[in-house]
């Protein structure tokens, strides 16, 4: 027969007792969390059977939300009460929102498979995450130029290619050559402003206003031959698959989706990744748990299962980028493993622009000088 439990029993047998009673019932939530995960992430970004595969395995019912910009994601991390449990943040915003207290410090111990990363990309991340504690790489790849070749060809005549890929797009004698068969740019200021400013030769992580006020005109001087800004990645996609755009500032991933759905059309187009003389943009994409998440601990099964090795695999297999999983390598299509636009080797990758946040003084002065180009023509 258990004794009614009064005041008058010592403080340290109440507070004990309060512990017990306390960790029982985290215990005891964790246990009976709802099985359900919500994932917020970019499109064209996951294999076919990745879901259905996690799903059947461990009877969590996902749901999962797409999103086509950082800006996005952003805004409704910073409004609270998202509903997601797993976000897929670009690590220079992800800074931002670890910064923000807006997303979960990692409990390592329940993601065994952190062992197959590449310590290489987790010394990169961990320049935005100080010792890996909330971020885990999904996919990376970088910002560069795609081209449909024969177009290209033809829109420049005699003209050779030239040995920097971005006077493509940077140059006027290249690109209003190009403007007939269509050029298109990414519509983010972060992702253009520090491409352009190591063009002119400035810091592309410049602070002087001084540096931006030269990229826009350099900017501006191209912008009449700029014929579409893209605000996602399906959208260049299908018109490069489709031959109706000849130049691209894109994704390294997303031009070899467009290059694989044209070679399964009718019409194949002949397209190519470039690795510029003097570098494209770096980026990873990051797999985090947003702080309020109501399902973290689904959360941390998809995180351990996304590392298998096979399962990371497949998703360079589908969508083209380079995993971060050094023990996937072997289960990587050999086509792709070998492929140097898909994984770029050391040399390439030193010449690239590493993944950085702005300032918020810096950030007004790169949106002030894109919305400026945009508006130019």
């Amino acid at each position: 027969m258990f004794m009614k439990l009064t005041s008058r029993r010592p403080q340290w047998i109440l507070t004990t007792l309060a512990v017990a009673a306390m960790a029982l019932a985290a215990v005891s939530a964790h246990a009976d969390e709802e099985k359900v995960l919500n994932i917020y992430n970019w499109g064209d970004y996951i294999a076919d059977d990745t879901i259905a595969n996690f799903e059947k395995e461990t009877g969590i019912k996902v749901r999962y939300d797409l999103f086509d910009s950082n800006e996005a994601l952003h805004a409704k991390l910073v409004a609270g009460m998202s509903g997601y449990d797993i976000v897929v943040p670009g690590s220079h915003f992800a800074k931002m929102q670890i910064q923000a207290g807006l997303l979960q410090k990692l409990d390592k111990s329940k993601i065994p498979n952190l062992v197959n990363l590449d310590p290489a990309i987790q010394a990169q991340l961990a320049k935005m995450d100080p010792g890996n504690e909330h971020l885990v790489d999904w996919l990376w790849g970088y910002t560069t130029v795609g081209i449909n070749v024969d177009k290209v060809k033809k829109a420049l005549g005699t003209t050779p290619l030239p040995e920097n890929a971005w006077d493509l797009v940077f140059k006027q004698e290249y690109v209003s050559k190009l403007k007939g068969c269509g050029v298109s740019f990414l519509d983010t200021a972060s992702e253009i402003l520090p491409i352009a400013l190591k063009y002119i030769g400035k810091d592309p992580r410049s602070k002087n206003p001084a540096d931006y006020e030269a990229a826009g005109e350099m900017l501006k001087a191209v912008r009449p031959y700029v014929t579409r800004f893209s605000g996602s990645g399906s959208d260049y996609i299908d018109q490069m698959a489709k031959g109706q755009l000849c130049a691209v500032i894109g994704w390294s991933g997303d031009v070899m989706i467009a290059k694989d759905k044209s070679n399964k059309a009718k019409n194949p187009q002949k397209l190519q990744v470039l690795l510029p003389k003097m570098g494209g943009l770096l980026f990873f994409d990051t797999m985090a748990i947003p702080k309020d998440a109501k399902h973290p601990e689904n959360a941390y099964k998809w995180i351990n299962y996304i590392l298998r090795p096979e399962v990371h695999a497949s998703l360079t297999n589908k969508v083209f980028y380079a995993n971060p999983n050094k023990a996937a390598l072997k289960f990587v299509d050999p086509a792709l493993a070998n492929d140097k636009a898909v994984f770029p080797d050391e040399a390439a990758l030193s010449t690239m622009i590493a993944p950085d946040t702005p300032d918020q003084a810096t950030l007004k002065l790169i949106t002030r000088t894109f919305t400026n180009f945009k508006a130019k023509r």
